[in-house]
């Protein structure tokens, strides 16, 4: 499985230009370490999912959230939220789907 981390610059909210930069290179630093390090370990595993993307951004609040952009199996699901609930990383909310209706 091919993981690719996508750092989404842009932000909903304003930032100062010296900030902005600063966020910037933190977030582009984080998504490299995340690719490379804490998510390196999905390149072994088969899977009839050929690839992975997820996209880092900012919240409001200076927090880095993830979301996933691909369906995976939900091992590989489970193992991208432990590993960046461990490094602090919020699951982005406007991915999160609504509960099926129970029947």
């Amino acid at each position: 499985m091919r993981v690719t981390v996508v750092a989404i610059l842009e932000t909903a909210f304003r930032q100062e230009p010296a900030l902005a930069k600063i966020m910037n290179n933190r977030l582009l630093t984080v998504a490299k370490e995340l690719q490379d390090l804490h998510l390196f370990s999905l390149s072994g595993i088969r899977s009839p999912v050929h690839s992975l993307t997820i996209y880092l951004s900012y919240n409001q609040k200076y927090k880095i959230c993830y979301r996933m952009m691909d369906e995976v199996p939900a091992d590989v699901a489970y193992l991208v939220a432990e590993r960046c609930g461990r490094l602090g990383y919020i699951l982005d909310k406007r991915m999160v789907t609504a509960p099926s209706k129970i029947v």
